[in-house]
């Protein structure tokens, strides 16, 4: 396609987007649907543009004022700096040299929130948790795309013989440094094209996705559940955990959800998984079996602010409104799992959001209205299920917490209680 056509396919794609009225991957969807015939290469370019831009929204907004002509295409243009050799073929003299002059800008001298590119409610809260150089080292790591992790079904290989056949097709990797089953690439290879992958070797799942599956414990023979399945990426991994044997209920309210677990349960080899829709926390089929679970895993509904460089447009359309109703959604999850655990059972807490209040807040609250329930540290639980510096990927309150600037993982929260004999 030349480049003059993408640009201005990239502009109409930036015009729904920056509206911030729907999640943006199902906005891309969208869009790809309605254009059929755009190849790979041109779907990639169109994505990543628009990912950019949320990313650097405020800053490139503000550059783009001295621009000129619609505000779409020059923030497309600064989204395609760096890429000259189609930059000549799709722009103009004027658009060169006005280019040109932003390149030359020293952007440390720009204020804080535009070199940020965070709403200042966010900004001001994770100041309050990180120093003055984490938080830029948090800005660093969430400006760009995260990498692709892989997780090995030990069902059907091992992370070793993994990492062989990737060699083998070419595709750089290395082992993830904390979960034991983990594998990362750079870069984005057509997996879903190798053996690996259509034969369940594999699944694609963030490291810190991995290590939720870990808190929980699994073991064989056991009766689970995961509270809040959705496509069910951790759903998998307790599987794989438990052998196959015992019984894993996969819950969630979108029937939808459920559907996209089916093709990956097939792939996986699993039979012990039994995903159920409900309508709510206190869906008579969860009553039914209160006192009778050995875990249960609640990832929780959240913000989704830890998963920023995969979702940058989370940041301009979630609020501190947003997380007081999470936090009240969460509570009520919570304390409804709870019920389902026999004496003995483990309950784990998790969420993909930075924010103490949908987190520690949370947690503590639990613990203190719970007094059956006794909080476990997460540094031991990890150490059992053969996590590896475990000591630097939880807090001094026995909570799990990963950074991406920290973790090269998405932003995640854990914590675990036993119910007492």
């Amino acid at each position: 396609m030349h480049p003059q056509a993408l640009l201005d396919l990239t502009g109409a794609l930036l015009r729904d987007i920056l509206k911030l009225d729907a999640p943006a991957d199902t906005l891309v969807s969208l869009f790809f649907r309605k254009n059929k015939n755009l190849g790979q290469r041109e779907r990639h370019a169109l994505a990543e543009t628009a990912y950019a831009v949320l990313r650097q929204k405020l800053m490139w907004q503000h550059l783009a004022q001295s621009g000129f002509g619609p505000m779409d295409r020059r923030l497309t243009l600064l989204a395609w700096q760096g890429q000259e050799h189609v930059l000549k073929l799709g722009i103009n003299p004027d658009e060169a040299a006005w280019l040109d002059r932003i390149k030359k800008i020293d952007r440390t001298t720009l204020p804080d929130k535009l070199r940020h590119n965070l709403p200042d409610w966010l900004a001001n809260r994770l100041r309050e948790q990180l120093s003055p150089e984490e938080f830029w080292a948090f800005v660093e790591a969430m400006s760009g795309g995260a990498p692709l992790d892989l997780r090995v079904n030990p069902l059907k290989s091992k992370r070793e013989a993994v990492l062989e056949a990737l060699t083998a097709a070419e595709i750089p990797a290395i082992e993830t440094p904390f979960s034991p089953w983990g594998i990362r690439i750079e870069g984005k290879p057509a997996l879903q094209k190798m053996d690996l992958y259509t034969g369940g070797h594999v699944e694609v799942q963030d490291e810190g996705s991995q290590l939720l599956a870990l808190m929980t414990g699994a073991k064989r023979g056991e009766m689970i559940v995961d509270f809040c399945a959705g496509a069910g990426g951790k759903t998998l991994a307790l599987g794989a955990m438990m052998r196959n044997t015992g019984r894993l209920y996969a819950f969630d309210i979108s029937g939808h959800r459920l559907e996209a677990l089916k093709p990956r349960l097939a792939r996986s080899g699993l039979s012990n998984v039994y995903p159920t829709q409900i309508a709510h926390e206190r869906d008579d089929r969860i009553k039914r079996l209160t006192g009778k679970i050995d875990r249960v895993l609640v990832d929780a509904p959240c913000t989704g602010l830890g998963t920023l460089r995969r979702n940058p447009d989370l940041k301009w359309r979630q609020s501190p409104k947003g997380v007081e109703e999470m936090q009240a959604k969460q509570k009520a999850i919570l304390h409804s799992a709870a019920r389902l655990l026999k004496p003995g059972g483990r309950l784990v807490y998790a969420t993909c959001s930075l924010m103490p209040g949908e987190n520690e807040v949370v947690a503590d609250a639990f613990t203190a209205e719970h007094p059956e329930f006794v909080q476990l540290d997460a540094r031991q639980v990890l150490e059992q299920g053969g996590v590896v510096q475990a000591e630097s990927l939880t807090t001094p309150a026995g909570h799990l917490r990963l950074w991406p600037h920290r973790h090269h993982t998405d932003g995640f929260f854990a914590a675990a209680w036993e119910k007492k004999a």
